[in-house]
């Protein structure tokens, strides 16, 4: 999870640099989904794997969410500082947190999460705050739009994960979508304009990108989604080491302050998640333990009137 952590860091800057050396949304999401889904399908066709899927609806769904949180990502990228875009992103397992929190409001109550989400909200507006310039509000709009609809988006990824459809099949409609309206909007002419850098630079975006999509589609498929939703906020510290590397800009308190709540508020809500499902199997083992080594005893009343 940690590795898909620091490609997706890697991947958000380059996507950045692309965009400092003049080149468009279309081109980047093109280079973004083409690599994925080349690479996926030499290799279907090396193992003779198949492509039908009996999903269609939820992959689709998935897609239009993905693709267009993946779309407004990257204008966010291109109009914000590394750290603040990427938090803003990630506001998406914040949103999924209380969509959930919602929906299963009326059977418990769950105030330790709701408390959680809300410190992480916080947070959010530490990063947004007033000092945000003028000129960035769009992009901060572009951040969170990109959250709240990545979080439904990965509903939707747990769900095909709860059908055992393979990361794969996923991960490759996906690159599909995503190729599909990068070629739509590209001008081709901005083809000719790429030199040897721009060609290297938008290679890493894809390339960084899908190790990032097959690691985190594992980990979110595999093992606790709560757990990989924590280590993914690892990104965000990532991004905020890469953007003082390369464009220098260092966050202000407030910002690392505001980075920090919506980290904390990650882990604090898996945390609450496990303690629930840990205190859910400790009472069956012990109801369990008791049943086994404690038969019930005949009660003395009844002794005694046997006596009679």
């Amino acid at each position: 999870m940690l590795l898909a952590s620091i490609m997706f860091a890697i991947m958000g800057a380059t996507i950045k640099i692309s965009y400092d050396f003049g080149m468009s949304t279309p081109m980047i999401v093109v280079f973004r989904g083409m690599p994925s889904f080349i690479i996926i399908f030499v290799w279907v066709i090396l193992t003779h794997k198949s492509l039908k899927t009996k999903y269609l609806g939820l992959h689709i769904k998935r897609n239009v969410l993905g693709t267009t949180s993946m779309w407004l990502n990257f204008n966010a990228l291109n109009l914000l500082p590394l750290a603040t875009s990427t938090s803003l992103n990630y506001s998406s397992s914040l949103f999924l947190g209380l969509y959930l929190v919602l929906i299963t409001w009326r059977k418990h109550a769950n105030w330790g999460k709701l408390g959680s989400l809300v410190v992480g909200f916080f947070g959010i507006l530490l990063i947004l705050r007033p000092s945000i310039g003028h000129d960035q509000y769009l992009g901060a709009a572009f951040g969170l739009g990109s959250g709240i609809l990545a979080a439904f988006a990965m509903l939707q990824v747990r769900s095909l994960g709860a059908t055992g459809e393979p990361v794969w099949r996923t991960v490759f409609y996906f690159s599909i979508m995503m190729s599909l309206t990068g070629l739509i909007a590209v001008d081709y002419n901005e083809f000719a304009t790429l030199d040897i850098r721009s060609w290297m630079i938008l290679l890493l975006v894809g390339v960084s990108g899908l190790g990032g999509q097959l690691a985190l589609t594992q980990a979110f498929g595999a093992g606790s989604p709560i757990v990989s939703a924590v280590l993914q906020y690892s990104t965000i510290i990532f991004s905020a080491i890469l953007g003082i590397i390369i464009w220098n800009t260092i966050p202000d308190l407030l910002s690392w302050v505001g980075m920090l709540l919506v980290i904390v508020a990650g882990v604090l809500v898996v945390v609450i998640d496990q303690a629930r499902a840990l205190r859910v199997r400790w009472k069956y083992i012990v109801r369990h333990y008791h049943h086994h080594h404690h038969p019930p005893h005949p009660h003395p009343h009844r002794m005694h009137d046997r006596k009679h």
